[in-house]
């Protein structure tokens, strides 16, 4: 398909897809809550079938699929269905005595035809979870799934096809450039999940129409261990955050912050839990996954080469299989540190204090997460009023995105706006703000000519 045939059918679905949300059958409650509650079932029914195929793509265990993903997004769908009729009711918001009488709502309105781009490590729940938002909002989706993520991606257009016609929700095909053609449309909404690279064309191809967007980018995630934490239940959550789905997670801990006195101890506990884990020899684990790609398989192993490795380091190109590595002495301008690893490497970094720790993190873009172990309340508060990053946990990795009455979102480098839950709802709605004013009382001192003691008064209403 060239250039011209692939752009004349974006244009056409489109336009469809604006049509159909132009005839306002979107808009009603009944419309969206059944759009919601067909898309739970479908999910519900599918849900070996998507299983083996997110095991296909990246061998995922299937219990690492469902809690990461279909089980999440089945929380949301419930979490929408229940909330929708509240949602969507006109929010009250108080009215200046200078506006008496009146009242004063914000009415939540559908944006129209929106744009969803998701990548390849979660490629169901960063599909899915943003979709839930637009369908409960009222508008028509176009979906840009991964070229990477071919087995789930099959399951989702079929899924979604069967359940929904292409002018209310459509997969896109696979095509080399298709961002680059879906960009050049124009869409009421970009949602864009992925690295700031490409994060940075849809806000420059949005821009140029005016589209607001939401970026879900990356970055470099820290973990810092305070001297006083739980060395043990550290060492396990840390290699749980870190080696789940092969260390391919946006929230995954990115790297290590320590102080030299705690270092030894941590790393050896991580250690132990990595066996625990995964056993001596993770290339034979049912409950270990692999890198998507040769790509990023070789991108991963020039990373490691030079390095200082204390644990791993074991590659297999013809499986795509990395070993859970911890690589030690890394200095803050090593190239493990220039980018966002998306791989089971954990660099370890040493501090002096709590306070090094934080000019450390604040030198580097701002993170997507923060993940902090200690019991002391001042280093705590220490840390997350003096660093900015999207969110995170504290005693835990990676939990916080499973929280859907907590907003999920980054901040400067690592993404602008936020979703989940209601958070998603108010992403892909329009805040419309009307004052509903009384016909039957009008006051005489807003219109010309205007009183000298107008003025008195209204400054003494507004006091």
């Amino acid at each position: 398909m060239n250039d011209r045939t692939r752009g004349t059918r974006i244009t056409d679905l489109v336009r469809s897809q604006r049509d159909f949300f132009n005839t306002g059958e979107t808009r009603p409650v009944e419309f969206r809550m059944d759009a919601l509650r067909r898309l739970r079932d479908a999910l519900k029914l599918h849900e070996e079938e998507l299983l083996a195929a997110l095991h296909d793509d990246v061998r995922k265990p299937p219990f690492e699929a469902f809690i990461t993903e279909v089980g999440p997004v089945m929380d949301d769908l419930k979490h929408a269905v229940k909330n929708l009729v509240k949602w969507m009711d006109p929010e009250r918001v108080k009215t200046p005595l200078s506006l008496f009488p009146a009242r004063s709502r914000v009415y939540h309105d559908p944006y129209g035809v929106v744009l969803i781009i998701a990548p390849w490590n979660y490629p169901l729940s960063l599909v899915i979870a943003p979709l839930i938002g637009a369908l409960a909002a009222g508008n028509c989706a176009v979906l840009k799934t991964s070229p990477l993520a071919v087995a789930t991606t099959a399951v989702l257009k079929k899924i979604l096809g069967d359940l929904f016609p292409r002018k209310y929700v459509a997969v896109v095909e696979e095509e080399k450039d298709i961002n680059t053609t879906l960009l050049n449309e124009k869409f009421d909404y970009i949602f864009f999940t992925g690295g700031a690279s490409v994060g940075r064309e849809v806000y420059r191809a949005a821009a140029g129409s005016l589209t607001p967007v939401t970026l879900e980018l990356g970055g470099k995630s820290p973990c810092i261990v305070a001297d006083d934490a739980d060395m043990a239940l550290a060492a396990r959550r840390i290699a749980w955050g870190k080696f789940v789905n092969a260390g391919q997670v946006c929230v995954a801990p990115d790297y290590l912050v320590v102080s030299e006195r705690m270092k030894g101890g941590l790393v050896e506990a991580i250690i132990r839990e990595i066996r625990k884990f995964y056993g001596d020899n993770p290339s034979e684990s049912e409950h270990y996954a692999r890198i998507i790609s040769d790509h990023h398989f070789r991108r991963l192993t020039r990373l490691m080469e030079g390095c200082t490795i204390v644990h791993g380091g074991r590659t297999d190109p013809a499986d795509r299989y990395i070993a859970p590595t911890i690589i030690d002495n890394v200095k803050p301008d090593h190239p493990l540190m220039k980018e966002e690893i998306f791989g089971p490497l954990l660099p370890v970094i040493t501090t002096d204090s709590i306070d090094d720790a934080v000019r450390l993190v604040k030198s580097m873009p701002e993170p997507l997460s923060l993940y902090l172990f200690t019991g002391d309340r001042a280093v705590r508060e220490r840390i997350i009023r003096g660093i900015p990053f999207g969110g995170g946990c504290v005693n835990d990795t990676v939990v916080h995105v499973g929280n859907i009455h907590l907003p999920f979102g980054g901040v400067g480098r690592s993404g602008t706006g936020a979703y989940h839950g209601y958070e998603s709802f108010r992403t892909f709605s329009h805040g419309k703000s009307v004052v509903l004013k009384s016909r039957f009382l009008d006051n005489p001192l807003r219109y010309a000519p205007y009183r000298k003691y107008g003025i008195r008064l209204l400054k003494f209403v507004m006091g």
